[in-house]
């Protein structure tokens, strides 16, 4: 499926949009806790609603260099393509 991230990435900025609210500034450029203003709990939150979102879980050694929106969205990608 090459049209998987675009789907994963437009389904995880619908969902950051639900918890940011219509104004925040979603792109996969935009820094998760820089751009979002996420502490590191806020962070964990964040996780495990995108578990649940997506019905996946995500190893945190497999997290440390994801930075970006994109760079997330990816990571799922990846986790999903794994268990299909």
């Amino acid at each position: 499926m090459p049209n998987q991230f675009k789907e994963v990435l437009n389904r995880l900025i619908a969902h950051l949009r639900e918890r940011f609210g219509p104004d925040a500034v979603l792109n996969e450029d935009v820094d998760i806790v820089d751009g979002l203003g996420l502490d590191s709990n806020g962070v964990l939150e964040l996780l495990m609603e995108i578990e649940d979102e997506f019905d996946i879980s995500i190893p945190m050694n497999q997290l440390v260099d994801v930075r970006t929106i994109g760079q997330l969205a990816r990571k799922i990608d990846e986790l999903l393509r794994a268990t299909t």
